[in-house]
């Protein structure tokens, strides 16, 4: 017979190890207390119905009203290293849903689009790290798509680097909370270092080089050889390298941009974009020899 907390806890212990052999550092009770989610009591009640009743810490949490799915959802990301954010806790806006809400149907088809890309590029072979993000037009959402891309890419297990190439209206920096008192302009005039590169420390292996001061030149700074060079460079500490560039219709920044990564993804925005912007932009790449791996549909 089990006579107090202590014995409660042991034996809750070995049937969890039982159906869920992780370390005790990492059970799903602690992960909670830490976060502030439950409390130190609520665990030990719930420990106690779950052996009485032989069922998992999660569900005799839900069951008791203790804990949310939301909550289950939290803790099995922390036990599995698949963090994601807390909302009014991070200077990550809420726009990068993948950080926020990863389990919600747009993070789904997010996830598609980045299969689709591994298997059509960055898994095709060659070695291959670099895609630009472009759009025929302003507003069709391609910040929003590479951000969450590349947050997606990174909790795949995969060093990820998104650069803001828009140095005309760059959002990257706004997107995760960062300075943007240098970067890539700066890197390409020979006026700083790689070391611009910021890490987002609570996102797992996920990096972004914002814009940087806007320069009078970007198309220019574009075209320059440093700019495959700082790619190449890149190449041996990041497995995948996203760039974000300026919608085609106003620049051709982007086309210079996609012809220095090899390859290109193409946004469109649901209601907002026009066919013959965007099949020009298509061919005009093709015509360039930049390899477009595919479009996507953007509803949000």
């Amino acid at each position: 017979m089990i006579r107090n907390a202590t014995q409660i806890q042991d034996a809750a212990t070995l049937h969890y190890r039982e159906t869920r052999p992780l370390s005790t550092a990492n059970q799903m009770g602690s992960i909670l207390i830490k976060s502030g989610r439950l409390t130190a009591g609520d665990t030990e009640l719930i420990l106690r119905e779950q052996h009485k009743y032989r069922q998992r810490f999660g569900e005799t949490g839900v069951a008791l009203g203790l804990l949310t799915a939301a909550d289950i959802d939290f803790a099995l990301s922390s036990q599995f290293a698949y963090p994601y954010l807390r909302r009014g806790e991070s200077s990550v806006s809420e726009e990068v849903i993948a950080a926020y809400d990863p389990f919600s149907k747009q993070v789904e088809a997010l996830r598609a689009l980045r299969s689709q890309l591994v298997m059509r590029w960055f898994g095709a072979g060659a070695q291959r790290s670099a895609l630009a993000i472009t759009s025929a037009e302003r507003g069709d959402g391609r910040s929003y798509i590479a951000a969450n891309l590349a947050v997606l890419f990174s909790q795949l297990g995969q060093r990820t680097l998104l650069i803001d190439a828009d140095m005309r209206r760059p959002r990257q920096h706004k997107l995760f909370g960062i300075e943007n008192r240098s970067g890539l302009s700066g890197i390409l005039s020979g006026r700083n270092a790689a070391t611009d590169v910021q890490r987002i420390e609570a996102l797992m292996d996920l990096s972004v080089l914002p814009s940087g001061v806007l320069p009078p030149n970007p198309q220019e700074l574009l075209g320059r050889g440093a700019f495959p060079q700082m790619l190449r460079d890149f190449s041996t500490e990041f497995d995948v390298i996203l760039i974000d560039t300026p919608p085609d219709y106003d620049y051709a920044d982007g086309q210079t941009a996609a012809a220095r990564a090899g390859a290109a993804l193409v946004v469109a925005r649901k209601d907002n974009s026009h066919v013959g912007a965007i099949g020009n932009l298509v061919d005009s790449m093709k015509h360039s020899g930049v390899l477009v791996v595919g479009a996507v549909m953007n509803e949000y």
